[in-house]
């Protein structure tokens, strides 16, 4: 039995490259809008959003994430003109599971819009370098918060339509 919802979360794949193209800001914020409505342990939301559409942070972002690759990618976000970095409040027990509803709710709600998103990790690092700690303080973000990971948003140069089988023997019933 499969609907709407259901088929996204089996059709939705990471793009790993994007067209330049901007994405529409309505778009934008229904994305975000799909964050902020995850689930959070008892209904903390300790999760904060940063939307990033400037080209010179979107690139600082990138140039500090590479800085933390291991794999020395020269742009780890693929090209993808938004960045939708995911910070949560490290004081609330739950925050990186909170953070990650963040993430998955967001990713969803693009493929759900015809756009291609990719959660890369290492947002953790970036926040905790003293250049996104400089990024957080410029927008008036203080407090104790940890990078979950971020988002990159855009419209797909190459679809990825390829649904690999999943794994057996992942399912235990009682």
């Amino acid at each position: 039995m499969t609907n709407e919802v259901i088929r996204n979360i089996i059709t939705r794949r990471s793009c790993k490259k994007f067209k330049s193209d901007p994405v529409p800001q309505e778009m934008i914020d229904a994305v975000v809008e799909a964050g902020l409505y995850a689930a959070s342990g008892m209904g903390k939301q300790s999760p904060i959003i940063i939307v990033v559409t400037d080209r010179m942070t979107r690139d600082k972002l990138s140039e500090l994430n590479a800085k933390y690759d291991p794999m020395k990618r020269s742009d780890p976000f693929y090209n993808a003109p938004v960045v939708i970095p995911v910070l949560a409040d490290k004081t609330i027990i739950t925050h990186v599971y909170d953070g990650s509803l963040v993430l998955g709710n967001m990713m969803l709600a693009a493929h759900s819009l015809g756009l291609g998103s990719c959660w890369i990790h290492r947002a953790k690092e970036v926040f905790e370098d003293k250049e996104g700690q400089e990024i957080l303080k410029r927008l008036g973000i203080f407090g104790e918060y940890e990078g979950i990971g971020n988002l990159v948003l855009g419209y797909p140069e190459i679809l990825n339509s390829n649904i690999p089988a999943r794994k057996e023997n992942r399912v235990f019933r009682i």
